[in-house]
């Protein structure tokens, strides 16, 4: 049986894997386009045992169990939301608030405590519902041909899709759910615009979309991501009807 392993350094929370990177750990030892669905926390330096089944869903197990699941999965609908420009996206990255310090104070995506990380700070663009920053991959998160290795877009299209949802209050909400479609490649030591809006929340669930852009406003990847607030984070007056807000 083979397995994967989360590496200590791509942490979102504290202690666990950052969920977009697990996410695409899992999805590569998938044939075809993926949707990942996290079941707890991804442990770090552990091997995940794998087991695939005959629909093709592929199973990663912990010595005490079910962590995460991977399905084969139809394509995304294409991005239909605006696209920011680069400078929109500097003026988000300016407006990120995000605290130094608590529970993703570290994360290698949107932590501001790491210096080993993809700086990818998504603030609020003006007049709109959207969160952008610019993203410039670093050399070791590509092959050697240059291209960004698929985990590190799933990573890099997780943590925009917190900030549009609850980057105005800073809720805790953790990735439970994400699929990712990468068109085309994404080079290391390229300039693009990474941006996420949400699309709608139901009590303690939302849904967001994030997109990476290269300058023209091209999408060359994009992720539907579904994250879950924690029962002790809720706020008390959540309802549990769903609204649009595309």
């Amino acid at each position: 049986m083979s397995t994967v392993n989360v590496p200590s350094r791509f942490n979102g929370p504290p202690s666990s894997g950052n969920g977009g990177y697990s996410c695409g750990v899992l999805a590569a030892v998938v044939d075809g386009p993926a949707a990942v669905s996290l079941r707890r926390p991804v442990p770090l330096n552990q091997a995940l045992a794998l087991h695939q089944e005959e629909d093709g869903k592929v199973c990663a197990f912990a010595a005490d169990g079910l962590i995460a699941e991977a399905i084969p999965a139809t394509p995304l609908l294409a991005w239909d939301g605006p696209l920011p420009g680069l400078e929109e996206a500097r003026a988000g990255h300016e407006k990120y608030s995000a605290p130094l310090d608590g529970e993703f104070g570290h994360c290698f995506v949107c932590g501001h405590s790491r210096d080993d990380g993809f700086h990818l700070f998504t603030g609020p663009i003006e007049g709109t519902n959207l969160v952008a920053s610019p993203w410039t991959p670093p050399a070791w998160a590509a092959d050697r041909d240059g291209a960004v290795l698929s985990e590190f877009v799933w990573a890099a299209l997780d943590c925009p899709g917190f900030f549009a949802l609850h980057g105005d209050d800073m809720t805790i909400a953790y990735l439970a759910r994400q699929q990712v479609e990468i068109l085309a490649p994404i080079r290391t030591g390229v300039e693009y615009v990474v941006v996420g809006r949400p699309l709608e929340r139901s009590d303690r669930k939302g849904i967001s979309a994030t997109a990476v852009l290269d300058l023209d406003g091209t999408v060359l990847a994009h992720a539907e991501c579904l994250l879950v607030v924690p029962r002790a984070c809720a706020m008390s007056h959540e309802s549990g009807g769903v609204s649009s807000i595309s």
